[in-house]
């Protein structure tokens, strides 16, 4: 064997052996974060099976000693949590499938119609995406409150019916992977623009609408600000407002209010898991095509 020979084997033994290492370091990495993004989780789902006193013991417990189901009664028998849920079910649902419906058609439009005044409209559609929401929460507000939408449930739905990241997002990927030859195929063949949307458009979509379906369910989901805004009665109250009711200016029950927040957030987990393929294929596209 050569000098060269083992030279080169020394040099790629040395190179493995660092591609090793680093592999196992980013590994380890990802690991600690993701145990820290876990563990919030993990000990809200145990609080709500803890009694008061294990709660408040010193020092705390991860697993629960007598585990018990009595914050879930709590929450439950104290308060019209399940009519909560539903408020909270009928806002996210309504709003996911509104705004899937907007952003696809305003995205399609936005990136394969030639109209004058396009780009500005576009570029108007994106500032508002930045404009945070308590800028505009009181002339929305006012808005409702002429409308007669002061207490009601489609005054709570009403804001979360248009999504201008949704639109960007849509837009961005119609731009991306869907060529203007299929689009003018379907018009020479005689196809009308709504065939070609429903038939053309929207199958090629399916990815990035998952995704965007989920971040628009999350919003919806976990709203707080404007349903306690706009209502005051208990009745029309979302998951998220009801959770308040379990703090008070001098006690929080813990334990309520962990077993309410892991009810809160199964709906949550649910939809991920039926959709995470479509979910992390969208997200995985737009990153990839801008």
């Amino acid at each position: 064997m050569s000098v060269q020979q083992t030279t080169l084997g020394q040099v790629r033994t040395r190179q493995a052996g660092m591609t090793f290492l680093s592999r196992i370091s980013t590994e380890a990495v990802l690991m600690l974060g993701a145990i820290i993004m876990v563990m919030p989780f993990l000990w809200m789902l145990s609080t709500a099976f803890k009694t008061p006193a294990e709660i408040l013991s010193w020092p705390p417990r991860l697993i629960p000693g007598s585990p018990t189901l009595d914050n879930f009664a709590t929450v439950f028998t104290t308060a019209p949590f399940d009519r909560w849920l539903l408020n909270s079910l009928i806002l996210a649902t309504t709003s996911t499938v509104a705004i899937l419906l907007t952003s696809a058609i305003a995205g399609y439009v936005l990136a394969k119609f030639d109209f004058p005044g396009r780009y500005a409209l576009f570029m108007i559609i994106l500032a508002t995406a930045i404009v945070p929401f308590e800028v505009y929460m009181l002339p929305l507000y006012l808005s409702a409150r002429r409308l007669g939408l002061i207490n009601t449930l489609p005054g709570i739905i009403a804001p979360f019916l248009i999504m201008s990241f949704g639109i960007f997002f849509i837009r961005q990927n119609v731009i991306a992977s869907i060529p203007d030859d299929l689009i003018e195929a379907g018009r020479i063949d005689g196809a009308s623009e709504l065939w070609i949307f429903g038939r053309v458009i929207m199958p090629l979509l399916t990815g990035p609408l998952s995704a965007l379906g989920i971040f628009a369910f999350m919003q919806a989901w976990n709203q707080f600000v404007w349903p306690s805004l706009i209502t005051n009665s208990k009745n029309l109250y979302t998951a998220e407002v009801g959770l308040a009711l379990f703090q008070t200016g001098f006690t929080v029950n813990f334990g309520a209010v962990s077993a309410g927040s892991v009810v809160s957030v199964a709906p949550i987990l649910i939809v991920f898991f039926l959709l995470r393929k479509q979910i992390i294929e969208g997200v995985a596209l737009s990153g990839l095509k801008g």
